[in-house]
């Protein structure tokens, strides 16, 4: 007997490679994030601590821009991964945080800079990827 995917149900979730050396280095080392970015520049959780450390030090265009980098640094991993433009980002796969947390970290800078289209595309993109990373993020 066959089985078939059910070709209307969309996208399979996508899931970015870990990088155990970063969360090493952020973890058991506690090295701060611009180090571990410096060492790493793809490991995106690092750009969106630094996006989140400058947000809250009242930091915002720094905070912008951060979160810009690692949305851009996310983008090129989640395509390299094969993802096509759309479909689920798992919010319970580690690695994916960082890409949802810099979305996140994204339209709250965005929003505090007045870039009101961009921080409701990102607020949107950021639901549509992963409803659970919205609820977490979006308080």
């Amino acid at each position: 007997m066959t089985t078939h995917k059910n070709l209307l149900s969309g996208p399979e979730p996508t899931h970015l490679p870990e990088n155990e050396e970063a969360y090493r280095l952020l973890g058991e080392e506690s090295r701060p994030p611009a180090e571990v970015v410096a060492k790493h520049p793809t490991f995106v959780l690092a750009w969106a601590m630094l996006a989140d450390d400058a947000f809250e030090g009242g930091r915002v265009v720094e905070s912008y821009a951060y979160a810009r980098t690692g949305y851009h640094r996310g983008l090129d991993a989640l395509r390299r991964s094969g993802w096509k433009g759309h479909g689920p980002i798992p919010w319970s796969h580690r690695p994916n945080r960082g890409f949802l947390r810099c979305l996140a970290a994204l339209a709250r800078a965005a929003d505090a800079i007045g870039e009101t289209e961009e921080k409701e595309r990102c607020w949107q993109f950021l639901k549509d990827s992963s409803a659970e990373a919205y609820t977490e993020l979006a308080r």
